[in-house]
């Protein structure tokens, strides 16, 4: 299938020699939401900066759903909806206004139903008719999607979108977003709620230093690069680790009474039957045990600190 949004060799530098991106290339389906984690600094929103026109790249070609973002601007843009970390909104005007003006400036025919459904989508519609200085800065970020909602993009940006909004407002944008992909819209974010991206992405990139380090499906990295625990509650805490479990990667808590083994889910051999058969040989008694697997916050701390090719060469493993 044709990606509906394609980078190739997307490079952006700056006169005194800040790379902020380096060769990213990357392709979007429609109808995916894909996540895009990185700290500050990474080149997450120079990556989207690029894509929606703001800033020119350097090197590098874009297409969105088959459009030239630089030779077919106009038309390109038209497709793209974008959520900024900034608000730059007129703070005089109504909620109603902002939305439909924002409608108007891509050419499209007045729409008030869309509209409507919009705002109240996003819990707006009571507040339509109010101006945005007297809103909530959460309602302000509520403005600002259906701003970027309003001429019924095939894509949308949404750059850190619920940083430091409500939880209600959290909710309600996450269940639009679902309707979206629903109707076949392309959703690209970015977020430090990592636990947001686990759940919603479909897909995740991992963007360090302004270089792309991996796009992987998101089940098949917590695969792949997961690490699975095993925790025996003991009987009997230990003082120290006993000479024959010194096969195993294990660490004493919880002032000994609590035995943890991490082990790589991608092993032919977990050693996990292994290890309770000598802890019985040893006499060692646990009364509970629990799992857990790595999170994907867990990984992505992993990885940004690891070398490109290095992490390519996990995945591949």
């Amino acid at each position: 299938m044709k990606p509906v949004l394609s980078i190739r060799g997307l490079s952006k530098s700056y006169k005194g020699g800040l790379q902020a991106l380096k060769t990213v290339d990357l392709d979007i389906a429609k109808g995916e939401i894909f996540a895009l984690l990185g700290p500050n600094g990474a080149g997450k929103t120079t990556l989207i900066n690029a894509v929606c026109g703001i800033i020119t790249p350097t090197t590098g070609e874009i297409t969105a759903a088959g459009y030239d973002t630089r030779k077919d601007y106009r038309a390109a843009r038209s497709l793209i909806g974008l959520v900024p970390q900034e608000m730059h909104i007129d703070i005089f005007e109504t909620v109603w206004a902002v939305t439909t003006y924002s409608r108007g400036l891509f050419g499209l025919p007045p729409n008030p139903a869309y509209i409507e459904q919009i705002l109240r989508d996003l819990s707006l519609w009571e507040k339509k008719d109010e101006k945005l200085q007297a809103l909530s800065g959460g309602m302000k970020r509520r403005v600002l999607i259906a701003k970027a909602l309003s001429h019924e993009p095939q894509i949308l940006f949404l750059d850190e979108p619920t940083a430091g909004v409500d939880v209600e407002l959290r909710r309600d944008m996450w269940n639009l977003v679902r309707k979206l992909r629903d109707r076949g819209v392309t959703v690209i974010l970015t977020t430090h709620y990592i636990e947001e991206a686990e759940e919603m992405a479909d897909r995740v990139g991992v963007i360090a230093k302004g270089e792309l380090i991996l796009v992987e499906d998101k089940s098949t990295l917590m695969k792949k690069l997961g690490k699975k625990q095993v925790a025996f509650e003991l009987a009997d805490p230990l003082k120290a680790l006993p000479d024959g479990l010194g096969d195993w990667s294990l660490e004493l808590k919880n002032d000994g009474s609590r035995l943890e083994y991490t082990f790589d889910t991608t092993a032919e051999r977990t050693g996990v039957s292994s290890l309770i058969r000598r802890m019985s040989e040893l006499n060692i008694q646990f009364k509970d045990l629990d799992t857990r697997t790595s999170s994907l916050e867990e990984i992505f701390v992993g990885l940004v600190h690891t070398p490109k090719a290095e992490a390519a060469a996990q995945l591949k493993a």
